[in-house]
């Protein structure tokens, strides 16, 4: 049974949230990936997705995007359909590795987040081509635009996916694991990026294993393990209870203590594609 928690209220809230998520439910192969899972994000809140790995972080972003199909429940938008709200998200996905031979340009990357808008066989148009030069320029790889993605490092192969997410220009961004793995510098920026966002009101859901991480940037976490562990504010839900149900193990956390979130992180995540259909 989920700890019941009641989500912090902050001043963008409205009456319609963001996204509602309906006792959803998600089947991925013979495998129960998400049950009967009820949450609602409020307009301009940025919540933190966390649990071990396998617990459906990447499985919930991706059926809020509408790309994995629901079995029970429903999800929606504004108080849409998550059909009629495709072009409101700026996504990032799990990191994927790159092919090191890959000739594709940086800059034609981040143009790749301008397809739904532009469709496959259009010409590019002004406004298209300014929305990837302002994308690239607020993850600062101008001066790399024309650089193939395969010959750049990590850090900066990640930046060029965030900024074909910022390319999208929705105002809800969904971040599936965005500095794992990644140098300090570019976890800064990201870090400077988010919270920028969120002084905006854009409304944010990140995945991330780094419980410090969580309870430093977010207003509400959602813990996740199958099903609904917990979801309301950082304060309440990192305690001993929560952590111990969703995570199997004994570990008392206090925010603004980096080892315990740390710790966690190095315990639980792995790369099994028990998240990925």
């Amino acid at each position: 049974m989920a700890v019941e928690i009641r989500p912090s209220i902050n001043s963008n809230q409205t009456a319609t949230p963001a996204i509602a998520v309906r006792n959803l439910s998600v089947r991925l192969g013979d495998r129960l990936a998400l049950s009967n899972v009820s949450i609602e994000v409020a307009s301009g809140a940025f919540v933190g997705l966390i649990g071990p790995n396998g617990s459906g972080k990447s499985t919930l972003l991706r059926a809020i995007m509408g790309v994995v199909p629901v079995s029970e429940g429903r999800i929606e938008v504004g108080g849409a359909g998550v059909e009629d709200a495709r072009d409101r998200f700026a996504y990032l996905p799990q990191r994927q590795r790159v092919d090191l031979e890959m000739p594709v340009k940086a800059w034609d990357v981040v143009m790749m987040g301008r397809i739904r808008r532009t469709g496959l066989l259009r010409p590019l148009r002004r406004q298209d081509r300014d929305a990837v030069d302002r994308a690239l320029a607020m993850v600062g790889l101008s001066d790399r635009q024309n650089s193939a993605i395969g010959q750049m490092s990590f850090g900066q192969q990640q930046r060029v996916f965030f900024a074909r997410a910022l390319a999208q220009e929705g105002d809800i961004v969904l971040l599936d694991e965005p500095m794992n793995g990644v140098d300090p510098q570019t976890q800064e920026l990201f870090v400077d990026l988010l919270r920028r966002f969120h002084a905006e009101g854009k409304t944010i859901v990140m995945a991330t294993h780094d419980l410090t991480q969580a309870a430093a940037m977010c207003d509400n976490l959602c813990v996740l393990n199958q099903r609904l562990i917990a979801y309301g504010p950082v304060s309440d839900v990192l305690v001993e209870d929560v952590l111990r149900e969703a995570y199997g193990m004994h570990l008392h956390f206090q925010p603004g203590a980096a080892a315990p979130g740390h710790l966690l992180g190095d315990v639980h995540h792995h790369d099994d594609g028990l998240e990925h259909p």
